[in-house]
């Protein structure tokens, strides 16, 4: 299913609602933030993303846990802050969102604002659908729900590449691949409910 053939299902769901929220889940190197992107483009005026990435815990209170190894971890993420977006976005016209800036590895609160222009939400993250407490808590708040499928071979490709462009050598990209990112892709991979529609994407 490409962008353009995602965005006439939404669309066709969407017609004569309010404000629609789609969720775009997949592991780690899956192209969430591409595939929304592209979708947002392929809808049009009035259709916007939302991350989940910027409700990442700050690098200062991982290290305060012990958890910064961890980054990108379900539980290093502030899942309640994320819901009550969710919730807000859902009644409230206009609301602003907080951004990941991966080149410097924070959150910017209030880095955007979702309008009430605003109607066709696409919300991304790894965690969307992950069927382990608190995360289900965000399944009644989706209208449409959408999982990205990505062999593991590709996915560890990607994030290769990924790391390289964020200034890790090879083997430090190897080192956090091995040790991060891939027990959270196959955590999100095993452990999320069923997507309403599954899409093959790379």
């Amino acid at each position: 299913m490409t962008p353009a053939e995602l965005a006439e299902v939404i669309r066709a769901k969407a017609q004569g609602q309010g404000r629609f929220l789609t969720a775009l889940a997949g592991p780690p190197g899956a192209g969430k933030s591409t595939l929304a992107a592209e979708l947002v483009a392929a809808l049009g005026q009035g259709a916007k993303a939302v991350p989940m990435d910027g409700f990442h815990y700050d690098d200062a209170v991982l290290l305060a846990r012990g958890a910064r190894d961890r980054k990108g971890a379900p539980d290093t993420f502030d899942a309640q802050g994320f819901f009550h977006l969710l919730r807000r976005l859902r009644v409230e016209d206009e609301v602003a969102i907080p951004l990941f800036d991966r080149d410097l590895e924070i959150s910017r609160a209030g880095a955007d604002i979702v309008t009430a222009a605003d109607r066709l939400l696409v919300v991304e993250g790894n965690y969307l659908l992950l069927n382990e407490a608190p995360w289900p808590e965000a399944a009644p708040l989706f209208d449409l729900t959408v999982w990205i499928d990505v062999a593991e071979h590709e996915l560890d490709r990607r994030l290769q590449a990924r790391w390289a462009h964020y200034g890790k050598t090879p083997a430090e990209a190897r080192a956090w691949i091995d040790s991060n990112d891939m027990p959270n892709i196959r955590r999100v991979t095993q452990n999320s409910r069923a997507a309403d529609l599954n899409i093959r994407w790379g």
